[in-house]
């Protein structure tokens, strides 16, 4: 399927959803370089701030597959956070991974290895649970846009 065919289809450039995801790579960089703290007002904004743009953009813009484009969104931004957190894993991390039990005794190569994978893997699927919530609380701004606005 041609980049052409997937924007006709979803009524939005797959470009624009990719930068729409890189809203909130600078939360991702400043938790990972420790910048903000978790909690205060500066990281509040830094998480939803992208979220409600990516929800208003999307409903502004009339976007025919709103749920689906906000899947994407979180997908990609999924991708975003897993490249941010491994760019930065000793950044954030002060110490080795160390596994207990049975892996207890694996090298730290591929202690680090499965860690990085598992966190890899996390990230994308943090990604694309936001995007599915994202694209739920979108899809019913719609509805609820459109309930209004056909009367």
């Amino acid at each position: 399927m041609s980049i052409q065919r997937i924007n006709n289809y979803l009524g939005v450039p797959l470009f624009t959803l990719i930068m729409l995801s890189l809203l909130g790579v600078p939360r991702v960089i400043a938790h990972d370089l420790s910048i903000i703290e978790e909690g205060s007002l500066v990281n509040s904004i830094l998480v939803f701030a992208p979220i409600i743009i990516w929800i208003m953009y999307t409903n502004l813009k009339n976007i025919k597959k709103t749920f689906l484009s906000l899947l994407l969104i979180g997908f990609f931004y999924g991708i975003f956070l897993a490249a941010v957190h491994q760019i930065l894993w000793s950044t954030a991390l002060d110490t080795p991974i160390q596994f207990g039990g049975n892996l207890s005794n694996l090298p730290q190569t591929a202690v680090n290895l499965i860690a990085r994978i598992f966190a890899f893997l996390s990230s994308v699927t943090t990604g694309i649970v936001i995007g599915a919530i994202t694209g739920a609380a979108g899809s019913l701004v719609n509805f609820i846009k459109n309930s209004f606005t056909s009367r």
